[in-house]
């Protein structure tokens, strides 16, 4: 009975680790990089350029993508489960392995994670300073 208990609760910790390791990041597989506007331009003239790094599941992306969605915001999506590339600069270059990260201009402003506020205020900024 004890040893059954035993086993039981390294099952339960080894899966809370894995949904907690999957809540940050996932294995990432090759894709190539998605537009919201295939025809548009990842920025127009006078529009910062917008880089997304998400996942399909992530609450937080998915609300950030319906923003700038209805906001008509041009963004670059990087899915960072389907592109190693995007999850290497998601790590490295970032520093973080959670998501979402949103990227303003060409790094001038990096947002972790997603508040409409603190969105608009970062994308005004850079906007300002094009």
């Amino acid at each position: 009975m004890k040893e059954a208990i035993m086993t039981m609760l390294a099952r339960m910790s080894l899966l809370t680790l894995l949904a907690l390791s999957l809540a940050g990041c996932a294995a990432p597989a090759v894709r190539d990089t998605q537009m919201n506007q295939p025809q548009a331009a990842a920025s127009s003239p006078d529009q910062p350029k917008i880089v997304l790094y998400s996942t399909s599941w992530c609450p937080h992306c998915k609300e950030a993508k319906e923003y700038f969605k209805q906001n008509n915001i041009v963004y670059i999506n990087r899915d960072v489960e389907e592109d190693s590339d995007a999850m290497e600069a998601l790590t490295e270059t970032y520093k973080s392995r959670a998501v979402p990260v949103i990227v303003i201009g060409n790094d001038e402003k990096i947002l972790k994670g997603f508040k409409q506020a603190e969105f608009e205020k970062a994308y005004g900024e850079v906007k300002k300073a094009k």
